[in-house]
């Protein structure tokens, strides 16, 4: 990654924490055209989230100082009607996260957009603003998604090109990365689906920790993302709060929301520094 990428104040590196607050909007999608919809199970493990676990989760911001980037699927704020102003009154930044967490694989372009102009209809009338960002379902991103983006004039935090941000396709991007997002390591929910059990949380916290303190040397941003009821499990709540230590700890750091970071980065001379084409490679609609 570049060694020149300029933080604000001469901060050294930055950390983002995000929530993907799905909730039960993937069992939702998932079971949309089912008459007989199966697993109770997985319905109830997902209400944990708003139950109690995201609570818990706010709790330890609280006591750590940290303000937050919550990505909330439509479905869920309409569910929930105070959510997002919650979320705003705690001093957290909330953004768009499809409106039934939709897999692009699964709709049109048409569909998206429709979707999306939804979600933020709705955004807008539940807080009296619009969202400053979007993240997409499962991180996945098409040229026409983008481009919707742009048009709205959003930032993205869906993709990984780079360990701070920049522009892709006009946007800016915020990225993300799987190897510190909880769901991978933690999202078991039985049914037969799952093939092995959740890692133990000391694991996970060496990776996390250990990412964090190399980001952290290479001036670079680190955007944890968590799920409302994966990572709100006591147990696991123990590793946020290790990490959470560690990055207030460490001297330099820039605790920030993806807004914020998006603002910075296009009020700053990094704008233009770290920019992209977002078309696909030549031959890939031949096949080759």
């Amino acid at each position: 990654m570049h060694p020149n990428y300029k933080w604000p104040e001469g901060k050294q590196a930055a950390f983002v924490f995000s929530m993907d607050v799905d909730a039960d909007s993937p069992w939702l999608w998932i079971n949309r055209d089912k008459a007989d919809p199966r697993y109770l199970s997985h319905l109830e493990q997902r209400r944990f989230g708003l139950r109690e676990g995201i609570w818990r989760v706010l709790d330890l911001l609280d006591r750590h100082a940290v303000k937050g980037s919550f990505y909330v699927p439509g479905s869920v704020a309409e569910a929930n009607p105070r959510l997002l102003e919650t979320l705003i009154a705690r001093g957290h930044e909330v953004g768009l996260h499809g409106y039934f967490h939709e897999l692009v694989t699964e709709v049109t372009d048409e569909q998206f957009t429709e979707a999306l102009e939804r979600s933020v209809e709705l955004f807008v009338a539940q807080t009296g603003r619009r969202p400053r960002g979007f993240r997409s379902p499962a991180w996945e991103m098409t040229a026409h998604m983008l481009g919707e983006v742009k048009r709205l004039g959003f930032y993205d935090s869906s993709l990984s090109g780079h360990d701070h941000p920049y522009d892709l396709g006009g946007v800016t991007e915020i990225p993300v990365q799987w190897a510190i997002d909880d769901a991978i390591y933690w999202k078991f929910l039985g049914g037969g689906g799952d093939l092995a059990p959740p890692a133990a949380p000391g694991a996970v916290l060496e990776i996390w920790r250990e990412e964090w303190l190399g980001l952290h040397e290479l001036g670079g941003m680190m955007m944890l993302t968590v799920h409302d009821y994966v990572s709100s499990r006591a147990h696991r709540l123990r590793a946020l709060d290790g990490l959470l230590r560690t990055v207030a700890d460490s001297p330099g750091t820039w605790i920030a929301t993806a807004a914020q970071l998006a603002d910075w980065h296009e009020g700053s001379a990094n704008a233009g520094r770290f920019s992209y084409d977002a078309a696909l490679p030549r031959g890939i609609h031949a096949g080759k």
